[in-house]
């Protein structure tokens, strides 16, 4: 992957650059988006899941912040096309897309700073190991707030918060942390969001319980209503309704769809990886790949 896009341009990845004085180097003052591309061997194709969907959200997310990067969804779609081809990997692959203040005045504001884009890409396979299942405690810490840094926004000094629990989970042998809210209920992981199944159904916390509006999570919710006539319930969840769910799930770009089977040192369901679960993850899989053609068009091919 040698190149990237920086200040309007295509340049050589070692060249994409910021300076120490950045205020967002400083500050966390960024929006970031994940995309992925999935390499379709058979086809000889990459194929991009949801694209435009991730920059709508990335415009939305923006609008928050302050921060005007002068481009929209069609033109960061076209951005993004041509750096793929330039870079043309033949394997699944992760896009970084990021807007933030690129001035290099001291200060956290959002008002008097122009903005910057910039986007690189790099392969990746599995953020988390889908093909067993993981083991997740709740975190010490709490999930950021609404009200102090919205989670819905993706901003990257929010991240703190995801990498305190993470490393809190792996220290204490976890794959991954399960975030309370300050009402104590259910939130979602270090970066991704949460699905239970209780009694054949779907259970996953409602917007306002400072997740991200998680694409996959959209995706999920849709795939198994229409393919597998399971329903979703939103609502608040309670931390040992986890304890006691038949099956749980986490989900996301990065993470895909990851079965959890221990929480908390204790078994989940069976401690086994459940079959909706499993229905779930390979339909998931196949449609990311292109070979559902029903859903050929969360599909944008780049080659």
């Amino acid at each position: 992957m040698t190149y990237a896009y920086f200040n309007g341009q295509f340049v050589p990845l070692d060249q994409a650059k910021v300076s120490i004085q950045n205020n967002t180097f400083q500050y966390g003052t960024g929006i970031f988006e994940g995309i992925r591309a999935y390499w379709n061997l058979e086809e000889r194709q990459l194929y991009l899941f949801r694209m435009v969907e991730h920059y709508v959200r990335l415009l939305r997310n923006c609008r928050v912040l302050k921060l005007n990067i002068g481009k929209d969804e069609k033109e960061l779609s076209e951005i993004t096309l041509e750096l793929l081809k330039r870079n043309h990997p033949e394997t699944d692959t992760y896009i970084r897309p990021i807007a933030y203040v690129d001035s290099e005045g001291i200060g956290p504001k959002f008002i008097g700073y122009s903005a910057g884009f910039a986007m690189y890409t790099l392969p990746l396979g599995d953020y988390i190991d889908v093909s067993r299942g993981i083991k997740v405690g709740f975190s010490s810490w709490r999930r950021i707030n609404d009200n102090s840094i919205p989670a819905r926004c993706k901003v990257t000094g929010g991240y703190v918060n995801s990498a305190l629990a993470k490393t809190e989970a792996l220290e204490h042998g976890y794959d991954e942390a399960i975030f309370l809210t300050e009402k104590g209920f259910i939130s979602e992981g270090s970066a991704e969001n949460i699905f239970l199944i209780r009694g054949g159904k779907l259970i996953t916390p409602a917007l306002s319980e400072d997740i991200l509006e998680g694409i996959t999570r959209e995706t999920v919710i849709e795939l198994a209503r229409e393919e597998l006539g399971i329903e979703t319930i939103e609502r608040p969840i309670g931390r040992t309704e986890l304890y006691v769910a038949d099956e749980a799930f986490l989900c996301g770009t990065g993470a895909q769809v990851s079965p959890m089977i221990e929480v908390d040192k204790r078994p989940l369901g069976t401690g086994r990886i459940g079959p909706i679960t499993s229905k779930i993850q390979a339909l998931y899989f196949d449609v990311v790949k292109g070979k559902q053609k029903k859903y050929a068009h969360w599909l944008t091919p780049v080659y």
